[in-house]
C-alpha cells in the first residue's frame, strides 16, 4: 500500500507538469486550450527527431525544442488565439479544438501509427531505482516530479516578484487598463503563450522518457491535465501539483480496487472535485447576491 502510495505520488508529478501550461493559460489569458496535448505530442517527436537524427541525449534536444515551441506559441497567440478571442469565449475553444486535430493528422501522415519513445536513449536511467526502507523508487519519476516542482516553482516566482509577471498579472486581470498604464497587452499575452508552450515542451519530453507516445496520444493527456486543473483549482499553479497527485492517487486506489478501475478512479474523483466547485460557487454567489441587497437595503429592516 506504501508503495502503491510512493508511486502515486511520482505519477502525479507528471500529471503536474503536463497540467501546468494548461493552468497557466487559463489563469492569465482565459482561455482553455484544447490543443494543449496534441501540442506536447508534437514537442515530443520534435525532441525524438532531433536526438536520432545528432544522436544527442533527450535534455540536450529539448533544450534546442524549448525555443521552437515557444515561437510556436507567441505564433499562436498572435495568429489565432488573439482573434478567436474577439469572437467571444466559445471561439478559442473551437479554434484551439480544431487546431488539435490539424495536429494530430499531420503527425499520423508523417510518422504513421508507430509508437515512439525516448527511454532508449537515456540508457540505464530508464528503469534504475533508489532503494529507500525496502522501497524501490524509480530514478526518472523522482527527476520528472522534481522537474514539476521547479516548473511550478519558476513560474510562480516570476509572477510574483518580477516585473514581467507584474505586467503578464496585470494583462490578465485587466488588459484595457494595463494598456493605459503603459502595458502593452498583446505583447503579454504572446509571452504569457511563449512561456505555456516552452513547459508543453517539458511535459511532452517526459512523457516520451517515462513511455511511448505516437500521433493520437494527445487527447489522453489533455484529459489528465484537464483534471488535475480542475482538482487543484485553476487559479493556483501550486494547486496543480497537489491535483495532480490526487489524480495520480485516485487512479492508483482504482486499480487497487479493480483491473480497469485506473482510469474510473481518477474520473470519479474529478468528478467529484468539479460538482463540488460548481455547488459551492454557486452558494458563494447566492450569498454575496443576498447579503448585497440586505447592504443596499434599509439597515434596520426587521
Amino acid at each position: 500500500m506504501i508503495n502503491s502510495l510512493v508511486q502515486a505520488i511520482l505519477l502525479g508529478g507528471y500529471y503536474a507538469l503536463i497540467a501546468c501550461g494548461l493552468a497557466f493559460m487559463f489563469q492569465v489569458m482565459r482561455i482553455i486550450n484544447l490543443a494543449h496535448g496534441s501540442l506536447a505530442i508534437l514537442s515530443a517527436y520534435m525532441v525524438w527527431m532531433i536526438t536520432d537524427a545528432l544522436a544527442l541525449s533527450p535534455f540536450t534536444s529539448l533544450l534546442l525544442v524549448l525555443p521552437i515551441m515557444a515561437l510556436i506559441g507567441w505564433l499562436l497567440q498572435r495568429v489565432i488565439l488573439e482573434r478567436a478571442t474577439k469572437g467571444g469565449e466559445l471561439l478559442p475553444v473551437l479554434s484551439t479544438f480544431g487546431l488539435s486535430i490539424v495536429i494530430d493528422n499531420l503527425l499520423f501522415q508523417h510518422f504513421g501509427a508507430n509508437t515512439r519513445s525516448l527511454a532508449s536513449y537515456v540508457g540505464d536511467l530508464s528503469w534504475e531505482s533508489y532503494q529507500f526502507f525496502g522501497l524501490w523508487i524509480g530514478k526518472l519519476p523522482v527527476i520528472i516530479l522534481g522537474s514539476a516542482i521547479v516548473v511550478i516553482g519558476g513560474l510562480d516566482l516570476v509572477l510574483r516578484f518580477t516585473a514581467l509577471g507584474r505586467q503578464i498579472r496585470a494583462t490578465a486581470f485587466d488588459p484595457d487598463t494595463a494598456g493605459l498604464v503603459g502595458i502593452d497587452a498583446r505583447k503579454m499575452a504572446a509571452v504569457a503563450a511563449a512561456i505555456a508552450m516552452m513547459t508543453v515542451a517539458i511535459s511532452g519530453t517526459a512523457l516520451g522518457l517515462r513511455g511511448t507516445f505516437d500521433a493520437y496520444a494527445g487527447a489522453p493527456q489533455l484529459l489528465f491535465a484537464f483534471e488535475a486543473t480542475i482538482i487543484g483549482g485553476v487559479g493556483s499553479l501550486w494547486g496543480v501539483l497537489l491535483g495532480g497527485i490526487i489524480l495520480a492517487i485516485a487512479q492508483s486506489i482504482g486499480a487497487l480496487i479493480h483491473p480497469q478501475g485506473f482510469l474510473l478512479g481518477g474520473h470519479f474523483v474529478f468528478l467529484l472535485f468539479l460538482f463540488a466547485r460548481i455547488y459551492l460557487n454557486r452558494d458563494f454567489f447566492t450569498l454575496r447576491h443576498w447579503f448585497g441587497k440586505r447592504v443596499k437595503g434599509n439597515p434596520y429592516e426587521h
